[in-house]
């Protein structure tokens, strides 16, 4: 759907995206993270066509974003992270006018009017002057600008940045109900957001890209480094720390908890390993007069993982 091939953007010396490539498939919600001034807003704007890259590629479909532009922006419903809405104008009118614009007539203009005014959940402030909504109402209105034309592609820069949580959440919702029809590129910097809406994170860092792939795929990479918690009753722990460090790839034994009733021992694991450790520590357990009570591996958070792959060296 989305091909970007050595992308790269100049600002006079500054180089603000530097020779990025992705792909992106149809029906792929993309979550573009990184921090302030890593390029993301960047990188959208030049898939938008509103910024020509400095050298490099762009093609969406089978369209060339140099020479056939006006097809491209067709095909692209993006919505800014300030929309660009006429405070003074009625919601219905605003809509209707960029209905127009659109080139939607007649029944077809009032039929997706109302049909982005469900999708959006705009219908009760329909009649109200744009200035007077809510951010979060405002915010849902260019949505619905954004996807006037049905477009194939949706591109949402920090779609629910200074929502409140009840906001965050419905705009969350309409998003991924959106996206069960279309492709959808989010830039945000709430992580949480990326968990729950995308199947799918690109993080940029100083303009290049440090990591791209699905969420769980990013957690078991990022580092190699993860933990396992184990419960133990009738467990001595010099006992457990000889047979746990005799796994290869178990570097670091923590009591995390004195013993309960001096009986049960709790123990974080740290492991550095491409395997599941878990069924070689359940083999040293089994032998032994010890009970298992608990035994988890966790997996890093995206919060952490981005702030491995963004902080500065």
């Amino acid at each position: 759907m989305i091909h970007a091939e050595n992308l790269t953007k100049y600002y006079h010396d500054l180089c603000a995206v530097d020779e990025i490539n992705f792909d992106i498939q149809k029906g792929e919600i993309v979550g573009l993270l990184g921090p302030n001034g890593a390029g993301k807003t960047t990188t959208l704007r030049m898939l938008t066509g509103f910024l020509r890259p400095t050298s490099g590629s762009i093609h969406v479909k089978d369209y060339n974003i140099d020479k056939h532009p006006l097809e491209i922006k067709k095909l692209i419903g993006y919505l800014p992270e300030s929309a660009p809405l006429y405070y003074d104008m009625l919601v219905y009118d605003y809509l209707n006018y960029v209905a127009d614009i659109r080139d939607l007539d007649g029944g077809r203009k009032k039929s997706r009017i109302h049909q982005l005014a469900d999708l959006c959940g705009i219908n009760e402030i329909m009649h109200q002057p744009i200035g007077e909504c809510s951010k979060g109402y405002k915010q849902r209105v260019g949505l619905a600008h954004a996807m006037m034309n049905d477009p194939e592609i949706l591109i949402l820069d920090e779609p629910t940045a200074g929502l409140d949580p009840n906001q965050i959440a419905e705009i969350r919702e309409i998003i991924r109900h959106i996206g069960e029809e279309k492709t959808i590129i989010i830039s945000t910097h709430i992580l949480s957001e990326a968990e729950a809406a995308c199947n799918r994170v690109v993080i940029i860092n100083q303009g290049k890209i440090a990591a791209d792939g699905g969420i769980e795929t990013l957690r078991q990479s990022a580092s190699g480094e993860y933990f396992i918690n184990i419960s133990l009753k009738n467990a001595d722990l010099k006992a457990a720390e000889s047979e746990f460090t005799s796994i290869d790839g178990i570097t670091g034994i923590t009591e995390v908890a004195e013993k309960e009733n001096g009986e049960i021992l709790h123990l974080m694991l740290t492991c550095r390993s491409s395997g599941d450790l878990r069924e070689e520590i359940y083999q040293k357990v089994k032998p032994t007069d010890w009970i298992l009570l608990e035994l988890h591996q966790e997996t890093q958070s995206l919060e952490k993982i981005f702030q491995e792959l963004t902080k500065e060296s």
